[in-house]
């Protein structure tokens, strides 16, 4: 039987430029002391530990884990590209549902490189190679890096098909900017307008400008998980579990339907939701709150759609709407999103966990969504794998 998961404590560093951080060890023993210390629980309480980064040696987990301590544990690492810190929860959370662990670390951190992301092994077949194969047939463009053209080009088949303006993605930018403006953790706080959005450097022209791509990020952050009944017995925080949660992969629509919104997972999200809705008995109406991954603007637009927060179509509506933000239906990543807190890989996913954590608390002070009861989170990987979680407060 299944049994409730509490997310105990959170913590996360405030997110920095590539060069203007700690080494990915302290930034992560930083972060994991910061959870332990908002749950309220000693590091030789933990039983477990699931540790994501995408770029790292093998063993960096073990290696940032022991600055805290060294306790004999399982740490096992995690590699799932963007969705690496909502995986290693995933795993964190299914090892307390199943009742193989009752106290469980999740950590995320990322040390990255400025500039474009690209392979560390050139030696051997990429893993995104079939990926990279449908973008060029259906986009071309071989001289914009390939992230620009996946996101970009699925932004384009939603433009072509629904009229969407390259000024909704621009707006989407600018919501972020005075989310992120609240939010002293984030990378960039300064709020910028749509036109100023508009007029930034071109990157694929008629398509996307530089500020509607998130940028390279340094960071960490964590979460606890624990069972129901070992935070009664140690008179923990029990005021918000993971309600529902689904991780799903490609499916082969992603190659067989000629479309760049199904190349970057549109179904793969939008069915992990749609479990998510299911095993809760709840629907996109009832959410309060999401955090969602805008990697680009264009991939929040089309997320919303994946959601279900707006009928397939109805994205460009839904922000001219309000609806994505503070007033509207639904607020969206409150936090400053990927775009504005900042992207480090293997962080994100537990960023979002303890922002939608915070939220629920009501601790998430001048981002407070008003009466937050339930709080959706979306982390997308390509190559490919995506995870949402749905938190309730109790």
């Amino acid at each position: 039987m299944s049994r409730d998961v509490v997310v105990a404590g959170v913590g996360m560093i405030p997110f920095a430029k590539p060069g203007k951080h700690d080494p990915y060890f302290q930034m992560a023993a930083t972060a994991t002391r910061a959870a332990l210390g908002d749950a309220g629980v000693a590091y030789g309480q933990i039983q477990q530990a699931y540790v994501g980064y995408v770029y790292g040696d093998s063993t960096s987990g073990q290696r940032a884990l022991y600055e805290v301590g060294m306790t004999g544990i399982p740490v096992v690492n995690v590699n799932n590209n963007c969705s690496t810190g909502s995986t290693a929860l995933f795993l964190a959370r299914q090892a307390i549902a199943s009742g193989a662990a009752d106290c469980v670390l999740a950590l995320g951190f990322e040390q990255m490189n400025p500039g474009a992301l690209g392979s560390v092994f050139a030696d051997r077949p990429s893993p995104f190679d079939r990926f990279d194969q449908a973008t060029d047939e259906l986009v071309g463009h071989g001289e914009i890096p390939l992230a620009l053209r996946y996101f970009g080009g699925a932004g384009k088949a939603h433009m072509d098909e629904f009229g969407t303006q390259l000024s909704t993605f621009a707006k989407i930018r600018a919501k972020a900017s005075r989310h992120a403006a609240r939010n002293p953790l984030a990378l960039f706080r300064t709020e910028v307008t749509e036109d100023e959005v508009m007029a930034a450097p071109v990157m694929w022209e008629g398509v996307m400008t530089r500020l509607m791509a998130c940028p390279p990020t340094c960071g960490a952050a964590a979460a606890v998980l624990c069972s129901d009944a070992f935070a009664q017995k140690h008179g923990l925080s029990r005021g918000v579990r993971i309600k529902a949660q689904a991780m799903t992969t490609d499916t082969p629509a992603a190659f067989e339907a000629r479309d760049m919104r199904e190349v970057v997972g549109f179904s793969m999200a939008r069915a992990a939701a749609q479990q998510v809705y299911e095993a809760a008995g709840v629907g996109p109406a009832d959410l309060d709150v999401v955090e969602l991954h805008d990697c680009f603007a264009h991939n929040e637009l089309l997320s919303y759609e994946a959601l279900g927060l707006c009928p397939v179509g109805g994205a460009e509506q839904f922000v001219l709407d309000g609806d994505n933000t503070y007033g509207g239906r639904v607020v969206t990543n409150p936090s400053g999103g990927l775009l504005s807190k900042g992207h480090p890989l293997g962080a994100t996913g537990l960023a979002q966990c303890t922002e939608l954590v915070q939220q629920l608390r009501g601790t998430a002070e001048a981002r407070q969504v008003e009466g937050a009861r339930l709080a959706l989170q979306h982390n997308l990987g390509l190559g490919g794998a995506c995870v949402v979680t749905l938190y309730e407060r109790v």
